[in-house]
């Protein structure tokens, strides 16, 4: 049974749980694939410990907060972004963690949709007297976590669109030329993206026409996510940039060539076969594939045949825009490549959600309606 929203929180609980988001967020990098999780420990209304989950296969939040605490974690008042978890697996659970403590009181911000926690950790803590409430500050707990919570409850990834265009919406000139139309700063932008996400995602045409690293390279982030190449006839060149880079590539394909092959995985490159559709890779089937690997964040840097191909199949979840103060003409090449519409009431439907400055540009967050 799941614990039941508190409609009484008081300041101290409001401020509690912004501090264990706070220190969630410090996973932001590093947890993947499991969730961002904070942890305080809150005792006659003074912090006795905190923690938060710092890379998957260490201790999980509610574990640093209780060693940090020690024996003043009795009685105590753990507020957790997430219901803590109730199986074993690289780690013990946190609930049986939190009972041998003698924690008196568990609040959590949201559900943990792992059918192997998916409320048995609030009922075991329930069970052992300890009093549980749910759903503090719970948008900022699912925002964190996106990735990992649809993952769970649809079996596939979060999908980040990147896209980079001026103010008339061109990516390149004519003749492919772009760099580089957004600035220094937004370039930089990205980087935190790409550090965030399990996956970053391409298509065949960027990796020939741009011999892009896909890499990432910020200070903060000590894991590289998988770099991923959606070619659809195993035509990644193995002198490839993206494969001479520290981390894993996974090229995706629907026809296969055995001597291309070899002549790839001698590089270290993981090759999978999947049905095509449209003449590239499933696009759902590369999903599907991705979430059951346990990615939760994917980001896509492609160019407009690909990055329209996850609009008009609606496999997006967030479009994030990069909108340089500049202007390139009508025959500059698109933002997206999308079938012409009969009538205007077909056109797709966008919220937008963020809009901030990156250096000189902006970065615009849309979400579908």
């Amino acid at each position: 049974m799941n614990a039941v929203a508190s409609t009484h929180w008081t300041e101290a609980d409001g401020l509690a749980m912004a501090r264990a988001l706070q220190l969630a967020q410090r996973g932001l990098y590093s947890t993947d694939p499991n969730p961002r999780v904070g942890c305080v420990l809150l005792r006659d209304g003074a912090t006795v410990g905190e923690g938060w989950h710092e890379r998957a296969g260490g201790p999980h939040a509610e574990v640093a907060a209780l060693t940090a605490a020690g024996a003043a974690a009795r009685g105590s008042t753990a507020y957790v972004t997430l219901e803590p978890c109730n199986q074993y697996g690289r780690t013990p659970p946190c609930s049986l963690a939190l009972i041998e403590a003698g924690v008196a009181r568990v609040v959590y911000a949201i559900d943990d949709p792992n059918p192997e926690v998916a409320g048995a950790g609030a009922a075991r803590l329930r069970e052992h007297g300890i009093a549980v409430d749910s759903g503090l500050m719970a948008a900022d707990a699912e925002a964190l976590n996106a990735g990992f919570l649809k993952r769970w409850r649809s079996g596939r990834p979060f999908v980040r669109v990147k896209l980079a265009a001026s103010l008339d919406g061109r990516t390149a000139l004519a003749n492919g030329e772009s760099r580089w139309i957004t600035s220094k700063a937004a370039r930089a932008d990205v980087q935190h993206f790409r550090a965030r996400s399990s996956v970053v995602l391409t298509g065949i045409g960027t990796v020939l026409a741009d011999d892009p690293a896909m890499n990432v390279r910020i200070e903060e982030s000590k894991r590289q996510p998988l770099r991923v190449v959606l070619d659809s006839a195993l035509r990644t060149p193995p002198e490839a940039r993206l494969i001479h880079r520290q981390g894993g590539v996974l090229l995706i394909a629907s026809r296969d060539d055995a001597q291309k092959r070899q002549l790839l995985e001698r590089k270290g490159v993981e090759i999978v076969i999947v049905q095509e559709k449209a003449g590239h890779p499933d696009l759902g089937a590369v999903l599907d594939l991705l979430g059951k690997r346990g990615a939760n964040e994917v980001w896509v840097e492609a160019g407009a045949e690909l990055a329209g191909a996850f609009v008009r199949e609606r496999l997006f979840d967030e479009l994030v825009i990069y909108l340089a103060p500049t202007l390139l003409g009508p025959d500059a090449r698109p933002l997206l490549q999308l079938p012409a519409l009969a009538a205007l009431e077909d056109r797709p439907k966008l919220r937008f959600t963020e809009c901030v400055a990156a250096g000189d540009d902006l970065r615009i967050t849309a979400v579908p309606e």
